[in-house]
């Protein structure tokens, strides 16, 4: 049950509703799970009604004093790392504070972005590496604390291969050579790593910090969009196999054209490597924590599975 109003049907015209309910009161429910929001002036912090205003940071205080505070499980996923460390929501008896980082931050669990167990069972690589594929590297995200990131080693890699770069990027003014085309609906994500060979793991510092990866990893692999990854992103082994490790700009521009001069056959190679490694993603893996969690009588973190 989603405990706000239907968006998805009154934005997005998706009618979930014969698979999911929505419920703007509060019913008597056994757990609370909240994908952590936070002030962002002009848009949550304004009165109810004004042009702009959404209610989700009210409406999270009123879920969280009603029942956290009465003593109901709470799954707070701080997917964004803005919880406060001094909050003291993290030192509540019934709340378990988690990020999908490897090494979340102290007293939080690691809770990662989950993939269908469906979806890798039936994730052919060679399927994958086939058809043609026009651009030799995307990106796909916004420019949130990505700059130094992009800089580095996605900037230089576009001033020698066809590229594009799908998402809200609001200052490009130090790039004149790279191609933005805006922001994409969801649906068209998946069709533009379909026709792109390679794309770059690009993470502000506090997920490189942490080793918190963010969902356009499997988004891309999925789709049979090789991921390079920077070298500098903590616990990166764990997340891409080393043939896929960049070290600067200027490696992620060789990689690529290496990647444009290889087969289908070693493409398909290097995407089941990536495969193995998206294991950590399962969903199985995700809900096993989450019932840990919850039967759980203190707040000790538990260590991912290896």
């Amino acid at each position: 049950m989603f405990l706000q109003t239907n968006r998805d049907l009154l934005e997005a015209g998706t009618d979930l509703r014969s698979r999911y309910r929505w419920d703007t009161g509060l019913p008597e429910i056994d757990v609370l799970v909240l994908e952590w929001r936070w002030p962002i002036p002009g848009r949550n912090t304004t009165p109810c009604g004004w042009p702009g205003h959404t209610c989700d940071l009210h409406r999270q205080q009123q879920l969280v004093e009603h029942y956290s505070h009465r003593g109901i499980r709470t799954i707070l996923w701080d997917k964004d790392q803005q919880l406060p460390a001094d909050d003291p929501l993290r030192a509540c008896p019934v709340v378990r504070v988690c990020e999908p980082a490897l090494y979340p931050s102290a007293g939080a669990h690691s809770l990662l972005f989950p993939v269908a167990d469906t979806v890798l069972d039936t994730a052919d690589p060679a399927e994958l590496a086939a058809g043609h594929r026009p651009w030799p590297l995307v990106y796909v995200g916004n420019q949130y604390g990505r700059d130094d990131a992009f800089d580095t080693y996605f900037a230089p890699a576009a001033a020698e291969h066809p590229h594009r770069v799908a998402g809200k990027w609001t200052d490009t003014r130090r790039w004149p050579h790279v191609r933005f085309t805006g922001r994409i609906p969801f649906h068209e994500v998946t069709r533009l790593y379909r026709s792109a060979l390679s794309t770059v793991l690009l993470l502000p510092p506090r997920y490189a910090a942490s080793g918190q990866m963010t969902q356009r990893i499997f988004e891309a692999v999925l789709a049979g969009c090789l991921p390079l990854a920077p070298d500098t992103i903590r616990g990166i082994d764990r997340y891409v196999p080393s043939a896929m490790h960049v070290t600067s700009g200027r490696h992620a521009a060789d990689r690529i054209k290496q990647l444009r001069s290889a087969g289908t056959a070693r493409r398909a190679d290097l995407l089941a490597a990536c495969l193995e490694k998206l294991e950590i993603f399962r969903l199985h893996h995700q809900l096993d924590r989450l019932h840990t969690l919850l039967r759980r009588p203190d707040p000790t973190p538990v260590d991912l599975p290896r």
